[in-house]
């Protein structure tokens, strides 16, 4: 079994057609170890969440490869890469059914990939998160966002996947709830032995949570850098410096 759970191969997107294409991502290139926390960092629009998108199998429209387990990933993905390859939204308004109780946002996954034991999975999963069993009984609008991220985060673990894509997984929460998140995506990569894709334009939070960083600019990754590298600001790059030096507080913090 390879070291490297996924991989992507001059990862080229572009939108639209002849003279008004807009390519979002430029040849990227990277690795993600297995059992590793990978970041994409940059700023708003330089292509993270497009690359995300496309590993996850909402934009089959790129050209270069994506490999995921040493294999290339289709165009058209079956079930058993959505299983491996779970994500989080940033939003945990907006990706919980509002009508549907948290038991039926749980079982539904459980049923689609066809696993069974049903009820034993959804009371360990809540507990995996930090919920009591008593949340399979609320409604999204019940809980407060912290408990909606908590849920979100439930739904994609309950298949048991062995990568998390997160998107910005904690922008749209409090901060005050913020941490608490982080804290447990920390816990449950140890625990359950997962592999990590985080987006997020905080270098704060990428720093924290994961291995090695790759900033991103105009649809390019400029370069790739450990998370202590980071944090003493030992970087190649002009635009890193700067975008650092720009978010200094809050990394030291």
């Amino acid at each position: 079994m390879s070291d490297i759970i996924l991989e992507a191969r001059d990862l080229t997107i572009e939108f639209g057609e002849g003279a008004t294409a807009v390519t979002a991502v430029d040849g990227a290139a990277f690795k993600i170890r297995r059992g590793e926390s990978f970041g994409l960092i940059g700023e708003s629009g330089c292509g993270k969440s497009t690359i995300l998108r496309a590993v996850a199998g909402l934009n089959p429209e790129y050209d270069g490869d994506l490999l995921f387990d040493g294999v290339e990933l289709p165009d058209t993905r079956r079930r058993e890469h959505y299983r491996a390859m779970q994500m989080v939204f940033q939003d945990p308004y907006g990706s919980l059914h509002p009508r549907k109780m948290v038991q039926s946002v749980l079982a539904e996954p459980v049923r689609r990939m066809g696993l069974g034991d049903e009820q034993r999975r959804i009371d360990e999963v809540l507990r995996n998160v930090g919920l009591g069993p008593e949340f399979r009984f609320r409604y999204p609008h019940e809980c407060s966002g912290g408990q909606r991220q908590r849920i979100a985060i439930a739904r994609a673990l309950i298949v048991e996947p062995k990568m998390l894509l997160l998107d910005e997984p904690t922008s749209a929460l409090d901060v005050s709830v913020q941490a608490e998140i982080l804290n447990l995506l920390a816990r449950l990569r140890r625990e359950l032995g997962l592999s990590y894709l985080m987006v997020s334009h905080d270098i704060a939070v990428v720093a924290h949570m994961c291995d090695r960083v790759a900033i991103m600019r105009h649809g390019r990754i400029l370069e790739e850098v450990g998370a202590q590298d980071v944090r003493a600001g030992r970087v190649s790059e002009d635009y890193t410096r700067d975008f650092l030096a720009a978010s200094a507080p809050a990394i030291t913090a």
